[in-house]
């Protein structure tokens, strides 16, 4: 497949949220316009539903709780939606999808389309405290991210990894008072969700002004966070629930993977034979070193299963790694077990530094 240059765009101190939203809508609109054509679940599923009447109860729902909650973050959704000449329920959508695809009868879904994703491995030890995600997508999805240095107008700078139209970021992000995440997917039952809730975009676009672990500790509707705390030499995995379930499993020097499967919330979950094959792949390979991480994550040993995908339905845009002892944070695009950096970030310093 093609490969695709991750643009970064710095933006920021603005006005208003609006504001933000609407300068990265509008340079990145071509990019947004492209993703909302051919995202198949954006035009097979979520839209369709969307204009039923069925739907209001529960698109209503979410609109005015998010809305509610995070008045700032809904101004700069609308802001991109605006930006790049899209229709706000368009963006509203995508960045919902998980909060609504429960909820659409099981004869209007693909489950190859709607297949879950990301993998992680994390140690704190007295030799190394590093954490390694891949970042795996529909492969629909390829070529259609960017990353957004944003800076507030209090000082507070983030580094985000992004999905055109979407909130940064449902993936990665670090910002300068340290603190630091990744997020999987996980499937909790239909049952186990409650509609309307809060929408996991929007948590995880609040992280990237976070200040503590504690300040970052929040639920959603149901996901698993891997929060980095810097200052703390500290890494912890976060499995959400609705009704506020929190499950907390601090990261020790015993290596902890994670792919897309609920390890230690108990909540009622769909079987995921992807998951657990990645989780049982990953428990049989040696994890002693950074590199070893970086191989684990590169695996394609199980070609039905593999750690790290190549399509034809799920595909790994990329893998980051942030070492909390070097302080730095670097993207690498490819098999991570060939370590090619297409960008490295220092995560000591007050405007997170590029550093390639």
């Amino acid at each position: 497949m093609e490969a695709h240059t991750l643009e970064m765009f710095e933006v920021g101190p603005c006005e208003t949220p609006y504001q933000m939203g609407f300068s990265i809508g509008q340079r990145f609109s071509r990019l947004i316009q492209s993703r909302l054509s051919r995202d198949l679940i954006l035009q097979n599923q979520l839209l369709p539903w969307a204009r039923a009447p069925e739907s209001r109860p529960l698109l209503e729902s979410l609109c005015e709780n998010n809305r509610n909650n995070f008045p700032r973050y809904w101004d700069e959704l609308v802001g991109t939606a605006e930006g790049s000449g899209v229709p706000v329920l368009d963006i509203v959508l995508i960045n919902f999808r998980k909060e609504i695809l429960p909820f659409i009868p099981e004869k209007e879904t693909n489950p190859l389309e709607n297949a879950i994703e990301c993998s992680d491995i994390s140690a704190v030890g007295e030799s190394m405290a590093v954490a390694a995600h891949n970042e795996d997508a529909n492969v629909a999805l390829v070529g259609h991210t960017y990353l957004i240095k944003g800076t507030l107008s209090n000082g507070l700078c983030f580094i985000s990894y992004t999905y055109a139209g979407e909130l940064p970021s449902c993936a990665f992000g670090f910002n300068n008072n340290g603190m630091g995440f990744t997020l999987n997917a996980v499937p909790p039952s239909k049952e186990e969700i409650v509609a309307g809730g809060i929408g996991r975009n929007f948590i995880s676009r609040d992280l990237l002004e976070a200040t503590s672990m504690e300040n970052a500790t929040k639920a959603s509707v149901g996901h698993s966070y891997n929060l980095i705390d810097l200052e703390a030499r500290s890494i912890r995995n976060i499995e959400t629930a609705s009704s506020t379930r929190i499950s907390v499993n601090e990261v020790d020097e015993t290596p902890f993977f994670h792919a897309n499967m609920y390890l230690h919330l108990r909540v009622q979950q769909a079987e995921d034979e992807n998951s657990i094959s990645r989780q049982k792949r990953a428990a049989m390979l040696p994890k002693n070193s950074k590199q070893d991480f970086l191989s684990l994550l590169g695996d394609t040993d199980d070609a039905k299963y593999p750690i790290y995908m190549s399509g034809p339905t799920l595909y790994t845009l990329c893998t980051a790694l942030v070492d909390l002892d070097e302080r730095t944070l670097r993207i690498i695009k490819g098999n991570p077990k060939k370590g090619e950096i297409s960008h490295a970030f220092s995560l000591s310093s007050p405007d997170l530094k590029k550093l390639c």
